[in-house]
């Protein structure tokens, strides 16, 4: 039986139901596949895979291009999840009309059911003018990996009185703004626990505690593909990287010692055929 696609007006509602709310990310068609078939009900096309699957060394490089690349094959995979792209490093913070234009991208090119953006106070008017636009907008704030060097590195945020604040006043002006969820990084669960408190909207919640209304993990955190290194938020359900090496190392051993391809993997011609053959 079909699920029925998943909106921000469903992931509101399991808020009020007091329902939990699982979200990945995914970059390509296969990963959306399974991430769908699994029931998640957010798939992120994070500007993460400037380092998951670009290999650079943070996410600024990433560019529009890129994220509508990604994100066209994770719509072609997953039906019934919400999806959503992840706007990249200055194509939203130069102006309403850019941040409008790119958020526009991601639904008109890709197909996403809505977008994503970093900041709090800071960015409401975008939020705000990318909403009147008619394209939904998950906010995100903590530690917002795009101002990283602003930040200091990765480090949790909100640790004192001020900053604690901040993060609430963030997240209270992305609301009324109307963003239609706020995902919280690496924010004390403490204050993550008030911020779900107090907002009408979802929580998301990575390295924030599990008070949040949901929760998101990288994908290749969590799968042991990524091992540059591994936030201590982010839990490794299995570990493919050793498990895809050792099935490269033993493909090149029987190559070597001519092992594969055997008969089952050969295709074959008719002896009589083969004699006409010169």
């Amino acid at each position: 039986m079909d699920r029925k696609k998943i909106t921000p007006v469903d992931i509101q509602t399991m808020k009020k139901e007091g329902k939990k709310i699982s979200m990945l990310t995914a970059y390509d068609y296969p990963m959306a596949l399974l991430e769908d078939r699994a029931g998640i009900e957010i798939i992120l096309v994070g500007d993460s895979l400037g380092m998951t699957v670009l290999g650079y060394e943070n996410t600024l490089p990433v560019t529009m291009d890129e994220m509508i690349h990604h994100t066209k094959a994770v719509t072609r995979g997953a039906k019934t999840a919400l999806i959503i792209g992840d706007m990249p490093f200055m194509s939203y913070n130069t102006s309403e009309r850019d941040a409008i234009l790119n958020a526009g991208r991601f639904m008109k090119e890709a197909g996403t059911d809505a977008v994503k953006l970093e900041g709090g106070v800071s960015v409401k008017d975008i939020v705000r003018a990318i909403v009147k636009a008619g394209i939904p907008v998950m906010g995100h704030i903590g530690l917002t990996p795009q101002t990283i060097s602003m930040l200091g590195g990765f480090k949790v945020q909100g640790k004192d009185a001020q900053a604690a604040q901040k993060i609430i006043d963030d997240a209270l002006s992305l609301e009324d703004a109307g963003a239609f969820s706020v995902l919280l990084e690496a924010v004390p669960a403490p204050i993550s626990k008030r911020v779900t408190e107090r907002l009408k909207v979802p929580t998301i919640g990575i390295g924030a505690g599990v008070h949040c209304d949901g929760q998101v993990l990288v994908v290749h955190d969590m799968l042991g593909l990524f091992d540059r290194f591994t936030p201590k938020f982010a839990k490794k359900y299995v570990n493919l990287s050793e498990l895809i090496l050792k099935a490269f190392e033993s493909y090149r051993e029987e190559v070597l010692r001519g092992a594969f391809p055997t008969d089952q993997h050969s295709f074959h011609i008719d002896e009589k055929e083969l004699s006409k053959v010169k």
